[in-house]
This record gives structure tokens, sequence and C-alpha cells, in this order.
């Protein structure tokens, strides 16, 4: 699996939520805190993002926005205009006025807070993707076929909707790294550092040394060491142990593998080290962690 479909697969969780509104000015909305990722895209008028301490941000046709931690924000017609009552469930799907429609593609998704991925932690509060002609064609494309299943849902479209929302979350997610050069977008714009990440994620369990890294991505040890480092902004076996703990924590909550073959997987050849390598990272054993996932308590434990 290549690093950012595996990024994607051990965060993401639960079932991703969308809906089409359209909004008649004048008119705003708060959208509170959620537990996971937001975003919007714009099908058809504009609007403002607006957020405390933060320069409004102009959206217009086809622009996107998307929010890695559900930060607290409001969409309105235009900045002075008054926001009115809080987005949630049961939102009118439509808000009459007397001015300009705006059409909006609005959704969210479940992230594990105790599995992010630095790619995703890295990523500033708000992702703005304006829409230029010629750009992101694909991400275009998951709009209009999303759009079109939400404005007049067909038979299967319970079926169609939530992989066209994770396509959409990947398009967006390509669309950043795309127009970045620097942390995460410059580790997959750099061959020899996305291979070791490759090599990484293809086999957690093999015993990578910092030598056999470099190897796999033709340079030698030092100089690997240091390119790594500063591209991905840690060393090559810290990452590594933070990707065995992502993945491990991943088994654990949602896999009914023994202990003993997570850590295996995880590349410890002793339970026992693997636990005292998973509580360093998660503050509490396997085993209790795998429970409180699951819901069960078990007395005195």
């Amino acid at each position: 699996m290549d690093v950012l479909s595996d990024v994607l697969a051990t965060t993401r969780t639960g079932r991703p939520v969308s809906g089409m509104f359209e909004r008649h000015a004048p008119w705003g909305r708060r959208y509170p805190r959620v537990e996971g990722a937001g975003f919007h895209v714009v099908l058809q008028g504009a609007c403002v993002l607006l957020r405390e301490g933060a320069e409004p941000v102009a959206l217009a046709v086809g622009d996107a926005v998307f929010m890695p931690r559900g930060v607290v924000h409001a969409l309105a017609d235009q900045p002075g205009t008054a926001l009115s009552e809080t987005a949630g469930p049961g939102e009118p799907r439509t808000i009459p006025g007397p001015g300009a429609p705006a059409t909006l593609l609005c959704g969210s998704y479940e992230l594990a807070a105790d599995r992010t991925h630095p790619l995703l932690a890295e990523l500033p509060e708000v992702v703005h993707i304006p829409a230029r002609l010629g750009t992101h064609p694909a991400l275009r494309g998951a709009v209009e076929l999303l759009s079109a299943e939400l404005a007049d849902p067909a038979p299967g479209a319970d079926a169609a909707i939530p992989p066209l929302l994770d396509l959409l979350l990947l398009y967006m997610l390509r669309a950043h790294l795309a127009d970045g050069t620097t942390g995460w977008a410059a580790a997959f714009a750099d061959p020899a550092i996305a291979a070791a990440l490759r090599g990484i994620h293809r086999d957690p369990s093999r015993p990578w040394t910092v030598e056999s890294l470099g190897e796999t991505a033709g340079l030698s040890r030092a100089a690997f060491a240091r390119r790594f480092a500063t591209t991905v902004g840690e060393p090559p076996l810290a990452y590594l142990t933070r990707w065995r703990m992502i993945t491990a924590a991943r088994h654990l909550r949602e896999g009914d593998a023994p202990i003993a073959a997570v850590a295996r997987h995880a590349g410890y050849g002793s339970e026992f080290a693997f636990a005292k390598a998973f509580k360093r990272e998660y503050g509490q054993a396997p085993g209790k962690y795998r429970r409180e996932g699951s819901g069960v308590v078990v007395a005195g434990v």
C-alpha cells in the first residue's frame, strides 16, 4: 500500500456524512468544532469562511476548504452579515432570502484522535483549495459525482456516497500536497525519501536500521539520516516507531488478533518489549487500551 493510502486507512474510522445546502443572502451560520475533519465545497455562488482571529477567506464556485481538526468557524454570504444559529443535525437544506443564492456541499469525516499521523497533524487548520482552470481535475470530478448523488438520489445512492466521500478526502489531500513544497509534500516529491517511506509502510515489522533504509533510498547512511529528518521532521527510526505504534493501536482497537501477534506485526520479538514501547507512546498497556476501545471495563484493572 502506498503511504497516503496507508495513512488514510489507518486514521479514518466510522462513516463520513455530507449534504447539500442552498443559502440565499443574507445568511450566516456558525459551525462548531467536530471530532474529526470537516469540509465545504462551493457549487454555486460565493461566500466567506470566518474564524476568530483570522482573515476572512473568500470562496468562489469550485473552491474547497478542508479542516483536518474540525476547527470552529462560520460561513456567510459576506463578512458583515450577522451569524444565526449554529449548524448541526436537522440543519435546514434551504435558507430563503431576497439575495443571491449559494449552494454548498458540506460534510465531515471521523478520524481516530489517538492515531493522528504527522502528515495530517502538520496541515493548517484550514486548507483552501481554490478552483483554478486546469488544476486538480480528479477533485472536480469527485465533487460532480457526489453532488449528483446528493441532488437526485437514485437506487444505490447509499452504497455510492461513502466511497465518493472517501475519494473526495483523498483528492483534497492530493491537491494540497501537490501545491506544497515543504513537509510531507516535499517527502512525497523526493524519490529517495518516498522510497524509504514506502519500505517502512510496506513492511513495518522488518528490523530496519538507518543503514538499510538508506540503502532503500539509494543514499549513504549519514546523507539519508540528514535528508529524512530535514524533510519529514523527525529521524527515520523515530518515524518507524511512530508508525508501528499507530498501526498497532489500530489492530488493537479494530481487530481481535492476540497481543503477541500485534507485537510481531509491529516488529517486536517479544510481547514484553512491545508492551513497554506501546505504554511509552499511549500511556497504558496494550490490553487496557484494547479493553477501553471495546467498551469492556474489567473490575480492578
